[in-house]
């Protein structure tokens, strides 16, 4: 049951009660649902403490001018009223009271007495060794009230543009930590008694005990406001019991339908076109390969979103699902209850779907089954563990063996990365040293023959230049993307007409035929001025 909805049931029944309770008292009832916000205040009357105090409101003066109206709740001592009548009495006056429910009680109140508004400063994240700013930060939230802690902290991270939060227990404290662009950054320590506070919020929302043993998952969404309107968040929860408690990792998800677009994630033209391709004839199977974090589960919602017209089926496996799209069947997948893909592949193959998307390929039945639906006319859309293209075959050979049949179904595998951009407006370039040129070198020097090769003699880098909008002189994440796409040549191994089926021969065999590899994408990049040759090799 939601928030909302427990609120309204409760509220229902104080008013019930209030109105039974009126009966007995002999005291008209008034619920104050329909003018809460409509009635108009009377200044003057009585002081805000009094009416406190009391629990006491004035509602309204009669016709006539001599007859005052006030609404009281059953709280309201007997001997205050005796008091009012005495009061206007001596002026010739008269009082009538009117029983209202504790909860009309406090909304009116609100309007008399509203809510001082603290206002909190926005989390700011700390360079390396900057303890005075790690300082800062834990005293704020330190000071959160305990109700708005959790949701202040969502709304921060949200504010940075974190893609997870990790809170974790230490002997001393709680630390938290944001993950920005892709990089962990310290945020704040906290006392313990606030971590009891957040890890509540966490479990409630997202249906998770604060007493288990065992890893657990959840998840959880929240609407946020925010200078530019209100967008939905989903996010995805992970505890892991630890030796002071439980840790946690939220993953963030600024859930925006429209983001979900190949137009919008910068890729190459290259990458693209051959995207596009298998797009435009919607059979075979593609996997993506990457760690997590690398935008796996974006790019493939992005071709999903390409390929979901009126004409055609689609359905997805999740475990669990990320983003809701609307006109796409999306079935959750309890993996850690027992559940798996392969028994669900089967079943929703029977829906005749045209599209298929698999969370991830674990198991060999799963991947069987995948490859039968991709010979059978579906297009399968699924995640590998692997770190790049040609490690992927490589895996999946082990994983089902030679199989002719598949060098059939598998067209594209994509490779992909996400670095940190350099902020336009403050990197400085500079002159490499001749060890960095002789590297750069070595790594472009087999480029493909379709590939503009840079002047490998005269180039020069950038570094990145904190600013005050870019704390770390980056702004915003880059795509790097391998895309091995399956020829004759590359179907051979599959096939079992080669024997050495080593990611390294593959990936020559690869490259001779044109693919680009994940560190020469990186390099060029980085040769544009986009990214950092440092930024590339700690990604890579």
């Amino acid at each position: 049951m939601d928030e909302d909805k427990a609120a309204r049931q409760y509220r229902e029944q104080d008013e019930n009660a209030t109105q039974q309770r009126a009966a007995i008292l002999g005291l008209p009832y008034l619920d104050t649902r329909d003018i809460d916000m409509t009635l108009d205040l009377i200044d003057g009357v009585m002081d805000v403490q009094e009416m406190h105090r009391q629990r006491v409101v004035p509602l309204r003066r009669g016709d006539d001018s001599t007859t005052w109206q006030f609404a009281v709740t059953t709280q309201t001592p007997q001997s205050f009223l005796g008091e009012l009548r005495n009061r206007y009495a001596a002026a010739g006056q008269n009082v009538s009271f009117t029983l209202i429910s504790g909860g009309g009680y406090a909304t009116l109140m609100n309007r008399y007495d509203p809510p001082k508004v603290v206002t909190y400063d926005d989390i700011q994240i700390a360079q390396a060794g900057d303890s005075e700013t790690l300082k800062q930060v834990s005293e704020t939230l330190n000071s959160v009230g305990s109700d708005r802690i959790f949701d202040y902290l969502i709304g921060q991270a949200d504010k940075l543009g974190a893609s997870d939060i990790h809170i974790e227990n230490q002997r001393t404290g709680i630390r938290i930590r944001m993950r920005i662009d892709g990089a962990l950054h310290a945020v704040a320590e906290l006392s313990t008694d606030r971590y009891r506070t957040i890890l509540g919020a966490l479990a409630s929302r997202s249906n998770l005990s604060t007493a288990a043993k065992e890893p657990q998952s959840g998840h959880m969404q929240k609407e946020i406001t925010g200078p530019d309107g209100t967008h939905l968040l989903n996010m995805r929860i992970e505890t892991v019991p630890t030796l002071y408690g439980q840790d946690a990792v939220i993953r963030l998800f600024n859930y925006d339908e429209s983001m979900l677009n190949l137009d919008r994630l910068g890729i190459a033209q290259e990458e693209r076109q051959q995207i596009d391709e298998v797009i435009s004839h919607p059979r075979g199977m593609v996997l993506m390969v990457g760690p997590t974090g690398s935008g796996k589960s974006t790019t493939l919602y992005s071709m999903l979103s390409a390929l979901n017209t009126s004409d055609r089926k689609l359905i997805t496996l999740e475990d669990p699902v990320e983003y809701s799209v609307s006109g796409i069947s999306q079935i959750p997948v309890d993996t850690t209850g027992g559940q798996s893909f392969a028994d669900h592949l089967r079943s929703v193959l029977r829906l005749d779907p045209d599209v298929v998307m698999v969370g991830e390929i674990r198991d060999s039945d799963t991947a069987r089954t995948a490859i039968q639906a991709s010979i059978t006319g579906h297009l399968v859309l699924s995640t590998f563990h692997a770190s790049t293209t040609s490690a992927a075959f490589s895996r999946m050979i082990d994983l089902i063996g030679v199989n002719p049949i598949f060098s059939s179904a598998i067209r594209l595998v994509i490779a992909q990365r996400l670095v940190r951009r350099l902020d336009d407006a403050t990197k400085e370039a500079y002159e490499p040293d001749e060890a960095t040129k002789q590297w750069v070198r070595g790594i472009l020097e087999d480029l493909p023959a379709h590939v503009e090769k840079p002047d490998l003699e005269n180039f020069q880098l950038w570094k990145p230049v904190v600013s005050e909008a870019s704390p770390f002189g980056y702004k915003g994440r880059l795509v790097i993307m391998e895309q091995l796409v399956v020829d004759d040549e590359i179907q051979k191994y599959l096939r079992g007409d080669i024997q050495d089926v080593h990611a390294e021969s593959i990936e020559k065999t690869a490259k001779a035929n044109g693919m680009v590899t994940l560190q020469q994408h990186g390099v060029l990049a980085a040769l544009r001025g986009e990214t950092t040759l440092e930024e590339i090799n700690r990604v890579l």
